[in-house]
């Protein structure tokens, strides 16, 4: 869900031309009752993408698998406790993409197989693919490497190398310790199945990936900083994503971003990191591998071209982080309400979770549970200035609040609940949306939990009835919906800021996700919802 106000921007500028595609998209790209958004219409099995990227005739170095288990818990990532960093090399590092973006199983059923993997996916269709830039000595001593992780075979795959005076030229500053990540989407792996909305997905998708990244890096003592002030062009040059001669036109991959990856002792500011000079002289390095054809056919989506375009991210200046602003935005605490883990090491819940297909109706959920839950999607600030994960690899104090649907809590009433992540926009929610909400402080719920009762009553139709009529979102013990600022981020900061809207929401879906996995239930996302604007409020864009 996004609200706005109704008026659009004007088309006077480059930029307002921008955030008018964008708008454009968002909209034609809605479910709506009597009509869904564009998609092919059915599954062409025969033509499903290969869920691999792999580059043809590129060296590979095999990463190694944990040999040891002596995680750290899961309250101890989330109430951001100060764990020893390990020591950069190959062992950490296959640790760092085993715990984030690897295969966590296989199943097979009636002569299929497939995979699952550590970060979720809309649909299980994983467009996000993850690189790294490594200096010299991780692990080749005389040259620094750029790679592609290959997670099927848990491989990194060698696409350039760097000689030593090229790395210094071009990171002259760069941390002793630490390493550059990349994010990239193929939109054609989502467009497949679900057509024009695909982009969105793919956003998505990418909040997955980067809040998997991030709680693995929690849990080796590591920090992963998105360096927020580069632009895609200098993504694409770093990754060698502008290579357009070793990809198919239709499967091309666009650059999302680039984070930098230290360790949690070193104090960094991700701002002073700059990518222009690296971009540059990374133009005159020699690449090697062909991506592989993923699919015989495609079917061609002018709207999400379109969408790409208009919200490429150009160089920016920097904006505050969550880390410069905590004091005022987030509060303070001796660590988050803990989750019943049991004996469970952030290890087995990271590579235990699973999306759930359905549930029965019945089960509920305790009331400390719930709240416990719901904290974890607040970011906080342990007492020594420590920001739980995934929040201090994303910028400023995000835009996304919960509308949720609450049937089966026990000792909640059910009915419809608002929790305000950041206090600051409160007075903004409680003005967009219906007068006639009670906005009453959720029973037991802890002060600081900004968690309000709108309606109470049996919400379990109409959650299913806004998600497509999937009876799933009735049937939970409780289902949500993520709500958003929309335009005036958007013409405040860029068009390209849709993109990172969605990526919060993904953030906040791998965290609940793990939370549930850790409390011993199981959560799943719902990607179709419609459009019923009359349901809450007369502005929300959803």
């Amino acid at each position: 869900m996004f609200f706005s106000k109704k008026k659009p921007p004007g088309s006077g500028s480059e930029e307002a031309a921008r955030l008018a595609e964008v708008i454009a998209y968002h909209e034609a790209t809605k479910h709506h009752f009597r009509r869904y958004a564009a998609s092919p219409g059915f599954l062409d099995w025969d033509n499903q993408p290969d869920p691999f990227r792999r580059f043809e005739g590129c060296s590979r170095i095999q990463l190694p698998f944990a040999a040891r288990d002596d995680f750290p818990s899961f309250n101890a990532l989330l109430g951001g406790s100060r764990i020893e960093p390990h020591t950069f090399d190959l062992g950490s590092l296959g640790i760092f993409f085993e715990h984030s973006m690897a295969l966590s199983a296989w199943k097979e059923y009636q002569g299929s197989r497939w995979a699952l993997r550590v970060n979720p996916s809309s649909g299980n269709l994983h467009p996000t693919e993850g690189y790294v830039v490594l200096p010299p000595g991780l692990p080749s001593p005389g040259e620094g490497l750029v790679c592609h992780y290959a997670p099927g075979e848990h491989q990194l795959e060698i696409r350039s190398r760097i000689p030593r005076e090229l790395w210094t030229k071009a990171f002259p500053d760069f941390p002793a310790d630490g390493f550059l990540l990349g994010l990239s989407s193929i939109h054609w792996r989502e467009a497949w199945k679900y057509g024009e909305r695909a982009y969105r997905y793919c956003q998505h998708d990418i909040g997955h990936a980067l809040a998997a990244l991030s709680f693995s890096a929690a849990m080796l003592g590591w920090r992963v900083l998105l360096l927020d002030t580069s632009s895609d062009e200098e993504v694409a040059a770093l990754f060698g994503l502008d290579r357009g001669m070793d990809f198919l036109p239709e499967e091309r991959e666009h650059p999302d971003l680039v984070a930098l990856v230290v360790p949690g002792g070193i104090e960094v500011n991700p701002h002073e990191v700059p990518l222009s000079k690296p971009a540059e002289v990374f133009k005159s390095l020699k690449w090697q591998g062909q991506a592989n054809r993923l699919s015989q056919e495609h079917v061609p989506w002018d709207r999400i071209d379109a969408v790409a375009v208009a919200a490429a991210k150009p160089k920016t200046s920097p904006v505050p982080s969550i880390d410069e602003n905590k004091k005022s935005v987030f509060r303070e605490s001796d660590g988050p309400i803990p989750l019943p883990e049991g004996r469970l090491s952030a290890r087995d819940i990271i590579l235990r979770r699973r999306s759930a297909v359905a549930f029965d109706g019945k089960t509920g959920l305790p009331r400390d549970v719930f709240y416990s839950i719901l904290a974890q999607a607040v970011p906080s600030i342990s007492t020594q200035g420590l920001i739980s994960p995934p929040w201090g690899a994303f910028p400023g104090p995000g835009h996304v609040d919960l509308c949720l649907f609450v049937h089966l809590v026990e000792g909640i009433p059910p009915g419809l609940y608002c929790l305000v992540r950041n206090p600051a926009r409160e007075a903004a929610l409680r003005k967009a949306m219906k007068r006639s909400f009670l906005w009453k402080k959720a029973q037991g719920a802890p002060e600081w939990l900004n968690l309000f009762l709108l309606l109470e009553g049996d919400a379990r139709t109409a959650a299913a009835r806004l998600s497509c009529g999937q009876d799933i979102a009735g049937s939970s013990a409780f289902s949500l919906g993520m709500v958003a600022e929309f335009e005036p981020v958007l013409q405040s900061q860029g068009a390209w800021k849709y993109r990172h809207l969605f990526w919060e929401t993904g953030m906040i879906g791998q965290i609940l996700y793990l939370c549930a996995e850790a409390s011993g239930i199981r959560g799943t996302g719902i990607g179709c919802f419609l459009m019923i604007p009359s349901m809450i409020c007369s502005v929300f864009r959803i």
